[in-house]
């Protein structure tokens, strides 16, 4: 199988490449986000699980399934929930997967192209801004009504 690295174009000049490294890292940003939320959604089932399992099986619970509320026994619920959450967890493992060759990627790729990040030296410029821009974000009107 052909990685995207292969079926991509070579670039033509350094704004190509830069373009490719940015869609690249967007795409890797979109990953991590996309991780975030599906553990997000393993940790809600966990909690459901652990809700529920102590409770008598002939209990009555309600699921929202496709916007709607329907009533159905822990019996019911339970094995369904466990399939949901299994079910996300291989997702975040195959995303994880899936991640760590983006991020083999983008390494080849900076390396290839000469590509170094100018964090560290934005950090330290940043730094003294950072003091004064605190309060950022809180909106101050005059002192005075005036027109």
């Amino acid at each position: 199988m052909a990685s995207k690295s292969e079926d991509r174009k070579e670039p033509v000049n350094e704004q190509a490449v830069a373009n490719m490294y940015a869609a690249m890292r967007s795409d890797l940003n979109q990953i991590y986000t996309k991780i975030t939320e599906l553990e997000m959604e393993v940790s809600e089932h966990s909690l459901v699980l652990n809700a529920i399992q102590p409770l008598d099986q002939s209990r009555r619970c309600y699921r929202m399934i496709g916007g709607v509320l329907v009533e159905r026994t822990i019996k019911e619920v339970l094995p369904a929930v466990q399939r949901n959450k299994e079910g996300l967890e291989e997702v975040v493992a195959r995303l994880n997967e899936t991640l760590e060759k983006k991020k083999k990627e983008i390494a080849e790729f900076e390396t290839k192209y000469k590509i170094r990040m100018r964090k560290a030296d934005a950090e330290v410029n940043d730094e003294s801004g950072e003091k004064e821009g605190s309060a950022q974000g809180v909106l101050v009107g005059p002192a005075g009504g005036s027109e």
